[in-house]
């Protein structure tokens, strides 16, 4: 048998690590015997094990290891991370190591370093000047890249959950169900946000046009105006029916404030797009005096950042939309970076984008009336979400109204 000693360190009880890591092991076809087992007592104190990890090919321990490291196990006979020289530019060396969403370190020339910019489904490149390590998607790998493989030297630490059950956000807290107390739940959000404000953090909001079609545009306008929300990452749908409804007081052709058909109605939004052309872009509409209201309105008034992702099924599309996926991915990157919460909100596709481009040390919140949203962004990694299973016309006057209160 192929055997390596593995250690687990944290909560890894309440966590569910410690299970979880036993039946993987089991799943994949390899054994474990646990050596040393030390149980914290108190809240304050994490609990340590260290395992035997067996299995009876070296390939098949090596697929166990690298799905333990997903875990947070790290191995415990230390070696310095082994890296290959990329030979082509997008191409990493065979046997890459592909990163998980946690914060992670590599251990090279003696130094635990950590790896800047974590996101899931990278490359680890190292900088041998400046000996600094950069999690990098393939996309980006130049020739030359000094690119980490296998598993030697590198550590990763999920987040763990808290056993103070007052917490609102807790690791592996995202089982999906409508039956949550929403209030309680939206109490908790405003707070967060509230604290995070309050010591200069900042917020992101990734939305779908369902905030507009449920007459929520207003709510989400309003915190965007009092300072909640430093970056707006959407679709060019979110955008345009907002500007519909700001031009024409429709959206998708429905009135927003009564919900009747309106004649002709369907054609709104490509009235809409086709006014914002003729101004130039939406900065320019709103400084001409064409929108004077709604979300995108606010976005431009108060100097807050805003990355409008295109698709194929895009109409128009409006000239703000970045049309490059590959652009708009890199942006959407670099604020996802630069952000302590993200509330993703009645949008399937990039809430899923945005989850994997997401450290999972970033707070995040997932509300849709679908469950099947919130399911898979926890499928894909995303374990750290908090996900809330309502109508978005409930949720953003809820929590606007729990911002206000003292």
């Amino acid at each position: 048998m192929n055997t390596r000693t593995i250690e687990l360190s944290g909560h890894i009880i309440d966590s569910l690590t410690l299970p979880k890591t036993m039946d993987l092991v089991m799943a994949k076809g390899g054994d474990f015997d646990i050596v040393e087992f030390e149980i914290g007592k108190r809240k304050s104190d994490i609990s340590t094990a260290k395992m035997v990890i067996s299995a009876d090919t070296p390939e098949k321990l090596n697929m166990i290891l690298d799905e333990l490291s997903r875990l947070g196990a790290t191995i415990s006979e230390l070696k310095e991370v082994e890296l290959v020289a990329s030979t082509k530019d997008k191409v990493a060396p065979e046997g890459f190591y592909s990163t998980s969403n946690h914060t992670t370190h590599v251990l090279y020339e003696g130094n635990w370093i950590v790896v800047e910019n974590i996101e899931m489904d990278c490359t680890i490149c190292i900088d041998e000047e400046t000996k600094k390590a950069y999690c990098k998607p393939l996309a980006d790998i130049k020739a030359g890249d000094m690119i980490a493989v296998g598993r030697e030297g590198i550590r990763i630490t999920p987040p763990q959950k808290s056993r103070d059950t007052q917490q609102i956000f807790e690791f592996m807290n995202s089982d999906v169900s409508s039956e949550k107390p929403l209030m309680n739940l939206i109490k908790g959000i405003a707070s967060e946000i509230k604290e995070i404000k309050g010591r200069g953090g900042k917020i992101a909001i990734v939305g779908g046009p369902a905030i507009v079609h449920t007459g929520s545009g207003k709510y989400l306008a309003s915190l965007i105006r009092e300072g909640y929300i430093d970056v707006l990452l959407a679709g060019n749908a979110l955008a345009t029916h907002d500007i519909e409804s700001n031009l024409f007081g429709t959206s998708l052709g429905i009135e927003v404030e009564t919900g009747e058909i309106v004649s002709h109605g369907h054609t709104h939004h490509m009235r809409a797009i086709n006014r914002i052309n003729q101004s130039g872009s939406i900065k320019e509409a709103v400084e001409d005096g064409t929108l004077n209201g709604g979300i995108m309105y606010e976005c431009v008034k108060n100097d807050v950042p805003y990355v409008l992702a295109g698709s194929i099924r895009d109409d128009g599309p409006l000239p703000d939309v970045i049309t490059n996926t590959v652009e708009a991915q890199e942006l959407m990157r670099h604020y996802a970076q630069d952000v302590d919460m993200v509330i993703m909100i009645a949008t399937m596709l990039h809430s899923i984008a945005m989850g994997n481009l997401l450290p999972s040390k970033v707070k995040s919140v997932c509300v849709d009336i679908n469950p099947s949203t919130v399911t898979k962004l926890s499928d894909r990694g995303s374990a750290q979400v908090l996900s809330i299973v309502t109508d978005i016309g409930t949720f953003l006057p809820l929590l606007y109204n729990a911002l206000e209160d003292d």
